[in-house]
């Protein structure tokens, strides 16, 4: 079967109702915290994606037994030392980066060395920047090359608490620090730059012993040593980063409205809610509810007739961290000159994001002046594409195949996108959506 897909002509105007996929973050993080649970976990609208699926076997090869179809997961947990370490043990994180960077923090007890690997693209992204403040725990970090997978782990059952200050806005940093600091003896203190909070989320709604102090910029965490964590069931609420692209897709596309059905409204993720509001996008929120910590929500979108430009506040940025390029998408319809600044961590994503979202909008011809860290996009309200434009050779990054999917939609052209299966990794479901629409 072949790896690409073909678009030649735009989506016609649509009124649907749909769901999405469960939220990926929360997805690993059940069955990380579910593997450490003293007893049976249940989780409802798993996202059953590769990353996911991968999250599954490491748990498995730990000695954590799991159930699950279609429609159910169970997870049995054995208790926050239940692991079962074996010697020369090698655990694949494949393409996420989200499981290879919070497993480090949950096996730093382990008597015997374990290598961490992961696929081609995971393996070029920097894991010093876990690696650094795990090792104040008293963990030893061997890599083979610099700063990448693959790398070797030697625990120690002799943990020391740390204070840490983490300015990235990782919330995968951030998070695995916890989940060391949740097998350490003592008062582990991270100072974090505001970032995703789940983690925080699940630990408070378990009853786990941590205490949050929010400042304007940083949140003070304390994470304490951790003796029974209570099995966690758990109805996944849906992806906003899948939303997006249908968000997107509907602003875009004339006289369509569309609403999604039970989406994570977390605060720390809606930054491409408030920038997509910013420039004009017609997004309102109903059934508004609280669950388990998070917030939920069906959220409604109709067209947009008029697309304003945007300075982007930098503030928004970790809240939109994995949405920007299709908030870029818009940006290029829009009237006038956006200006997106302090995004380098766009880079160090499955694929050198920011430079393909650059890559992309060219291709379509839309200007736009490009540095390491910031992009200014010169948005053009007329733009209808007519030409054949190819996207290929881009690490198999699912966002990128995805953006350029609803590119062609929305705005016409000839395309031809390789690598659909990249969609796997995180929204399998993707395409069978578009063609529910499309109907």
């Amino acid at each position: 079967m072949s790896n690409f897909i073909t678009i030649k002509k735009k989506i016609k105007k649509f009124d649907k109702t749909i769901s999405v996929s469960g939220d990926k973050s929360l997805s690993i993080r059940w069955v990380l915290i579910s593997s450490i649970a003293n007893g049976v976990s249940s989780a409802k609208n798993l996202l059953m994606s590769e990353d996911v699926l991968a999250a599954i076997k490491i748990i498995k090869k730990l000695g954590i037994k799991v159930s699950y179809n279609k429609f159910l997961c169970k997870v049995y947990g054995k208790g926050v030392d239940g692991y079962k370490y074996k010697n020369n043990l090698i655990l694949n994180a494949e393409n996420s980066g989200t499981l290879g960077r919070l497993i480090l923090g949950l096996i730093i007890n382990s008597p015997y060395a374990i290598k961490l690997i992961g696929d081609e693209s995971l393996s070029k992204r920097d894991f010093k920047r876990i690696t650094e403040p795990l090792s104040k725990f008293g963990v030893e970090f061997k890599f083979k090359k610099k700063n990448g997978l693959p790398v070797t782990v030697k625990g120690t059952k002799n943990l020391n608490p740390i204070n840490y200050l983490e300015n990235r806005g990782s919330a995968q940093c951030k998070s695995s620090i916890m989940f060391a600091g949740i097998r350490t003896f003592g008062k582990t203190i991270i100072k974090a730059k505001k970032s995703r909070n789940h983690t925080e989320l699940l630990f408070k709604y378990l009853k786990l012993p941590i205490k949050i102090k929010s400042k304007n910029k940083y949140d003070l965490i304390e994470i304490k040593k951790v003796e029974n964590i209570k099995p966690l069931n758990y109805i996944i609420p849906s992806d906003i980063s899948s939303a997006a692209f249908f968000i997107v897709l509907t602003a875009l596309t004339k006289n369509s409205k569309i609403t999604i059905k039970g989406v994570n409204i977390n605060p720390s993720r809606v930054g491409v809610i408030t920038i997509l509001k910013k420039m004009g996008i017609n997004i309102i929120y109903k059934n508004k509810k609280k669950y388990k910590g998070e917030q939920i929500a069906d959220i409604c979108v109709t067209s947009s007739r008029k697309i304003s430009s945007i300075n982007c506040p930098i503030k928004l940025n970790s809240g939109a961290i994995d949405e920007f390029l299709i908030i870029f998408l818009v940006a290029a319809k829009a009237n006038g000159i956006s200006y997106f600044k302090n995004l380098s961590e766009l880079n160090k994503k499955e694929s050198p994001r920011l430079k393909w979202a650059s890559k992309i909008l060219n291709l379509m011809g839309v200007k736009t002046i490009l540095t390491s860290s910031s992009i200014k996009i010169f948005g053009n309200p007329e733009l209808d594409i007519r030409k054949k434009i190819v996207i290929k050779n881009f690490l198999k990054d699912h966002r990128v195949f995805m953006m350029s999917v609803i590119a062609a939609l929305s705005l016409g052209g000839n395309w031809i996108i390789h690598d659909k299966d990249s969609i796997n990794t995180s929204f399998p479901s993707f395409l069978n959506i578009l063609n529910n629409i499309k109907k």
